[in-house]
């Protein structure tokens, strides 16, 4: 197991390597209008629907070995032929969303919820969360959190800082608003390798049981790679989840970072 409960240096390998942020245009906790950029879109015209959504892949990783799928950073112009292809291979994975493309895209955040996804939180702009204030922090995170839970009906438990950069006070916020904070033990690099064999082979290659995998749904390579890292996932005997599937039976702690899942 590889995790922390308060990281005094900052950890970065190039998660989210291209993703233009928007500044925050304060630095004190007061609501900012919506015409800053950085505020949610307010109440949807189109209503959430009301079916009953489906249930994540059952899978049990005490029995199977299992390595977390997760996508940063969407919804992405290439999010909805994603959701076709998990739906296709019959795959649950975690999106780690990005307010910004939460507010173009609204209607793609309840499909993943109501598709079986996992929801979680990217922050609202892609700031640095190591050069933020406490207040920013919190923002950038609660506004995210507001975005999807009234989307969906479900606020997130999961969060992952923008490049992996994480501090003692980033912690203290994640944990005070009852967040985990999940990074990664393989990138897929491919916010720089647009080629999907490229990425096929890095994230298959590495992949180890407990393992969490980060992929965006943002860049143009990824979503073509898909197929490929799934089937050659099952090939080496490796089951594609959800984070919280697979820390299941347990839940990430709140404020703790974690690298992979608890082994059994």
């Amino acid at each position: 197991m590889r995790s922390s409960t308060g990281l005094a240096a900052a950890f970065a390998i190039g998660g989210c390597g291209s993703v233009q942020p928007t500044a925050v245009p304060r630095t004190d906790p007061t609501p900012v209008p919506a015409s800053s950029g950085f505020a949610p879109a307010g109440r949807s015209t189109t209503p959430t629907p009301t079916r009953v959504p489906a249930r994540p892949v059952p899978v049990d990783c005490r029995k199977v070995r299992c390595v977390a799928l997760t996508f940063d950073a969407g919804p992405g112009p290439d999010t909805a032929r994603l959701l076709d292809v998990l739906r296709t291979k019959g795959v649950s994975v975690t999106f780690f969303l990005l307010g910004k493309n939460t507010r173009v895209r609204p209607e793609l955040v309840r499909r993943e919820a109501f598709e079986g996804h996992e929801l979680a939180n990217h922050t609202w702009t892609h700031r640095r969360l190591t050069q933020a204030s406490p207040a920013e922090i919190r923002r950038e995170l609660v506004t995210l959190q507001d975005q999807v839970e009234q989307l969906t009906g479900r606020a997130p438990s999961l969060m992952r800082p923008p490049q992996g950069l994480t501090d003692p006070r980033v912690a203290e916020v994640c944990r005070s608003l009852g967040l985990a904070q999940i990074l990664w033990s393989v990138t897929a690099k491919d916010y720089r390798d647009h080629d999907p064999d490229v990425i096929t082979n890095r994230v298959v290659h590495n992949a180890q049981r407990n393992g969490i995998i980060l992929l965006h749904d943002v860049y143009p390579g990824t979503v073509p790679a898909v197929p490929a890292i799934i089937d050659g996932l099952r090939r080496r005997g490796l089951t594609p989840v959800t984070v919280s599937q697979l820390f299941a039976p347990a839940r990430p702690e709140p404020g703790r970072a974690y690298w992979t899942a608890p082994s059994a």
